[in-house]
């Protein structure tokens, strides 16, 4: 199905471009109704790609979509405020928090937080499922970010790390071994024409990884470039 750019449903406003098909009806994922579970762990032995776009359906918001192989969404933020928000909401499908991403500035640095949903837990109770910084490098295009994540007793350990350029949304996402993790590159449509720089191809290449963290660390590397 492909809806049609500036269609209006309920209260708020929903922009989808042409190149944007989805399999299920938009009135499911605004209105809560029945939808398709995606687990956050994948056993798959093949590499799995998702579309993300820098654009929140919702009109006059910040934010992004995320597509799986399927056309479904998968993934969301939609966000009210400014550009490159201190603060931003990972959600799924049905809009259920699966991250909160925090700003914390020390100094003239700034560095990440990513605060995973738990129920029943309060929010200033919880401690950051990660912590996302730049790897200072003085006169270069480079742009690196590594990532720590908390143990099994709340210690941090370096997990990952971002390799990109700054103003560019391509980057690589490498294990602590130097593995490829997952790679972004800008779309194609089937018929080979290039889309713009806020429509990219995520591919993940290691399998067992957990969906909604990795969309969570992608979401921080935007914000770092501004991209949303």
């Amino acid at each position: 199905m492909i809806m049609e750019s500036h269609k209006v449903f309920g209260r708020d406003r929903i922009f989808s471009p042409k190149w944007l098909k989805l399999s299920f009806s938009p009135i499911t994922l605004f209105f809560g109704g029945e939808a398709v579970c995606f687990p956050c762990m994948t056993a798959d032995s093949k590499a799995e790609t998702f579309t993300v776009w820098l654009k929140s359906l919702i009109m006059q918001g910040n934010g992004l979509t995320v597509i799986n192989g399927n056309g479904q969404i998968v993934y969301r933020i939609d966000n009210y405020d400014e550009k490159s928000s201190r603060e931003v909401f990972l959600m799924d499908i049905r809009g259920k928090l699966l991250f909160t991403v925090r700003r914390k500035r020390i100094w003239f640095l700034c560095d990440w937080e990513g605060y995973k949903e738990e129920n029943g837990v309060n929010t200033e109770e919880r401690k950051p499922f990660f912590r996302m910084k730049k790897v200072l490098r003085f006169f270069s295009r480079k742009l690196s970010c590594d990532v720590k994540l908390r143990g099994d007793e709340s210690q941090e350990s370096f997990c990952y790390r971002f390799e990109g350029f700054w103003g560019k949304t391509a980057f690589r996402i490498f294990d602590s071994r130097g593995g490829l993790v997952a790679e972004t590159k800008r779309k194609q449509t089937s018929l080979g024409v290039q889309l713009g720089e806020d429509v990219m191809s995520l591919v993940l290449v290691q399998t067992n990884l957990d969906h909604s963290l990795v969309m969570a660390l992608v979401t921080v590397y935007l914000l770092i470039q501004h991209k949303m």
